[in-house]
């Protein structure tokens, strides 16, 4: 058989995978709370793997190793910036945030948050929330399906076009079907297969080469890749020449966009107990520390490998992000290359899955729910959150059909917006008493018109737009607060509930949250 037939065979054994998760997660989905965050039930290996599968995506193994082979090692500091922000995030937001969510009337996205946080009887807080939801996230969406017509071109050859769809298809049907659950349970595979191959790829890549020891200084001192003047990229190697203190400040700063990502938050709001956050932690976070290592691993080794073989190349020649598909190709079998391969297609489809899902959520719970004086029935309620995928899908792939960016430069858009709307909103609402709705809607709004503002203008030439966004939505949201009535004593009187709840469940991590959290409001503990 061809190498193609075999890579089909292995996609169709993936995508077949996926659909009969998404199946028995809509055997387990009944309610409209089980389609939206899988009624509170996610133990902490699946939201671990479940959160860092729909972070990474397809930057992981096609963003980072495209510009750490093309750029060199100054491109870590994204990385860094990563998994210190993740690290914090878990450490700091996930426990809180699963107590308060309970506490503030089950909340279960995070504009409803926000606005049972502030008890904002306006709506304005959870409308402006929803909206930057749905404008970033169809973006972020779109850098999905462009690394999937990607991930096509340099699997097999074919159309961008069609590969898009293809998976963009597939990855609608089962969250169509399955919601939350489906999500969930296909992201904790996805991140495994996505660990797995980022192992086993540049492990062999590097015993296939001549001389292992040349990946310490082949880049340094000759050609490969963009390079051809003969003296190759002598910089490769160091993390800080050649980079402005900007540069490395804007890198780094792409971890304070982890306290704003409404795709990660929501798995903290569904883990079974806050107590959970501890061991979701090390396994998110060792799991990530390995991947990067996986994917910095394979540009290194990829500077050699494919300088030592004239008659291999990487597909993609203007920004290389196909390095780690074109080693897989031609390192293993056709059978064994393309189940390696579905590490990237799981990348892709889990971040796809989780933000199609969000934006329904968002769509339903947060707009289509507060303009009805009636709500309808619940199968009502999932039909038209399931619509509201395909729809945010659609707008998606018209965004996708001619990509004017680079995958990193799609997300980090996308990764800035949230970061800067809703990071401080969310430190703030769970460790600062004092903050009220006005502070918060002008903090948000602040920083989502920075990022959109900097990044039209060419800023993020000077410095990434995160960094802009999350000090001016930060200072604004504090800024308004301080000037603005304070909030009325019943959202003080639920601070004190909330954070107690959150130190009792730390203390008694056996403990039931739900029951907790019941005594807890009369009193009883």
């Amino acid at each position: 058989m061809s190498e193609t037939t075999w890579f089909i065979i292995a996609i169709i054994m993936y995508m077949a995978l996926m659909l009969a998760i998404g199946y028995w997660s809509y055997r387990k989905t009944d309610k409209y709370d089980d389609y939206v965050l899988a009624d509170r039930g996610l133990n902490p290996f699946v939201a671990a793997m479940s959160a860092g599968a729909s972070d990474m995506s397809g930057w992981l193994l096609m963003g980072l190793p495209g510009a750490l082979f093309v750029t060199g090692m100054s491109e870590l500091w994204i990385a860094i910036g990563l998994l210190v922000g993740a690290w914090a995030n878990w450490k700091w937001v996930a426990p809180r945030l699963r107590s308060y969510s309970e506490v503030a009337n089950n909340s279960i996205t995070l504009p409803s948050f926000f606005e049972n946080r502030l008890h904002d009887k306006s709506r304005i807080l959870r409308i402006v929330a929803a909206g930057i939801i749905i404008f970033f996230f169809t973006f972020y969406v779109s850098a999905g399906m462009v690394s999937g017509g990607r991930y096509f071109e340099a699997t097999f050859g074919g159309e961008y076009l069609n590969g898009m769809l293809i998976i963009a298809a597939v990855t609608v049907a089962y969250t169509f079907i399955g919601g939350f659950l489906a999500v969930s349970y296909t992201d904790a595979v996805q991140g495994m297969i996505m660990f797995a191959s980022l192992i086993i790829v540049p492990v062999m890549a590097l015993i296939a080469l001549d001389n292992p020891s040349d990946i310490w200084t082949w880049a340094a001192s000759n050609d490969y890749g963009p390079y051809t003047s003969g003296v190759g990229n002598p910089t490769y190697f160091n993390m800080i020449a050649g980079v402005s203190a900007a540069a490395i400040i804007g890198n780094l700063a792409w971890g304070l966009g982890y306290f704003g990502q409404p795709h990660i938050l929501v798995r903290f709001m569904a883990l079974r107990s806050p107590a959970e956050a501890k061991v979701g932690r090390w396994i998110g976070i060792g799991w990530m520390l390995l991947c990067i290592l996986g994917a910095t691993a394979t540009a290194v080794i990829g500077t050699v490998f494919f300088s030592q073989n004239p008659d291999i190349a990487v597909t993609d020649r203007s920004a290389f992000e196909t390095v780690f598909l074109d080693m897989g190709r031609i390192l293993f079998h056709p059978l064994l290359a393309g189940l390696v391969l579905t590490a990237v297609l799981a990348a892709i489809m889990s971040t796809m899955s989780s933000q199609l899902l969000v934006v329904s959520s968002s769509l339903i719970e947060d707009l289509y729910k507060i303009i009805r004086k009636r709500l309808p029935e619940e199968n009502v309620l999932i039909n038209l959150s399931r619509s509201a995928v395909f729809v945010v899908a659609i707008v998606a792939g018209i965004l996708a059909i001619t990509p004017s960016d680079t995958i990193l430069g799609l997300v980090g858009f996308a990764w800035a917006g949230f970061g800067a709307a809703f990071g401080p909103l969310v430190l703030a609402s769970l460790y600062w008493k004092r903050l009220n709705a006005p502070g918060a809607i002008a903090g948000m709004v602040t920083g989502a018109v920075v990022v959109l503002a900097w990044g039209t203008l060419g800023g993020s030439d000077i410095i990434y737009e995160m960094v802009p966004g999350f000090i001016a939505a930060s200072v604004v949201m504090i800024a308004v607060t301080l000037l603005t009535a304070p909030p009325k004593q019943e959202v003080l009187e639920e601070f004190d509930k909330a954070s107690h709840l959150a130190a009792i469940v730390n203390k008694h991590e056996d403990i039931d949250i739900e029951v907790a959290a019941a005594k807890v409001e009369r009193g009883e503990l």
